[in-house]
């Protein structure tokens, strides 16, 4: 069964000093770059890169909601060029949407892969077929109990579930959803992207089919490119079973089949404005 937030660490709650990082950051254009941060779960260590809103230093009285995103190397067009060869650009696109007034001012916080590492730490269960995987829960617990409280501690932030999300994808996706379900009273909104839900043979839903407990108040934006061909049955029997659960299409579920979208980055790219719409509309 998926587990509760209480018992995540075996029902301790670590101190918010928990993060060892070098805590000036670089400035990279616009972005406060955290390189090498050093957690206690796990044996890699993560860069961290915060993107702030455009006013966030002239409005000193206001505090922000928080969207927190996976392969941080991928998604902010200020970084250098990503190894894929294209970003997402959520940190330019996002600022176009803030500057319009279409979505609230947020704040964007990207965590770095662990390269080789990143299938174990991206996946709750070990796949045998693929030999790796099961490191869900400490990078869960990085987040929830080192990276969340050090950026709550440093920024302007609102801390509650209804004003934190999580976004990834392929992955990312995966492991968006399953800290999503696993931590529902740290994050509240959810980006799924061309999520792979078929790791260690659709684990996921079949564990979502399994648990009796009723759904979080989780808003969950979910979308596949019908030119994934290995991920877009994977993606609507998710789609399916999350209504099944009480997600209501429309309200706190939003779904999406991009038309002959593949599996990159561009892809995801050009969906960033539409989640960013969906999760964090301006009030």
């Amino acid at each position: 069964m998926l587990s509760s937030d209480h018992n995540i660490v075996h029902g301790t709650q670590l101190p918010d000093n928990a993060l060892s990082a070098p805590l000036a950051p670089q400035h990279v254009g616009s972005l406060e770059h955290y390189r090498q941060v050093r957690s206690r779960f796990l044996s890699h260590d993560h860069d961290l890169v915060v993107c702030l809103p455009p006013e966030y230093h002239t409005e000193p009285q206001r505090s922000y909601p928080v969207l927190y995103l996976h392969d941080g190397q991928n998604v902010f067009d200020d970084l250098p060029m990503s190894p894929f060869g294209v970003q997402w650009g959520v940190d330019t696109t996002a600022r176009a949407l803030m500057h319009a007034g279409v979505i609230e001012p947020v704040i964007l916080v990207a965590i770095g892969n662990a390269g080789r590492d990143r299938i174990d730490e991206y996946t709750p269960t070990r796949d045998s077929s693929h030999d790796a995987g099961g490191l869900a829960d400490q990078y869960g617990q990085m987040l929830v109990y080192e990276i969340k409280p050090f950026i709550d501690r440093t920024y302007r932030t609102r801390r509650s579930a209804r004003d934190t999300g999580l976004a990834g994808s392929s992955l990312g996706g995966l492991l968006t959803l399953y800290l999503g379900l696993t931590h529902p009273m740290v994050f509240g909104k959810l980006a799924l992207l061309s999520p792979s839900v078929w790791w260690d043979d659709r684990w996921i839903v079949r564990q979502l089919s399994a648990d009796p407990a009723r759904r979080s108040a989780l808003k969950i934006w979910l979308d596949v490119g019908t030119g994934e061909k290995r991920m877009l049955k994977g993606t609507q029997l998710l789609y399916r079973m999350l209504v099944r659960k009480g997600w209501q299409p429309g309200v706190d579920l939003q779904y999406m089949e991009a038309d002959g979208a593949l599996h990159d980055e561009r892809a995801w790219g050009e969906r960033t404005g539409l989640f960013l719409r969906f999760l964090f509309p301006a009030p």
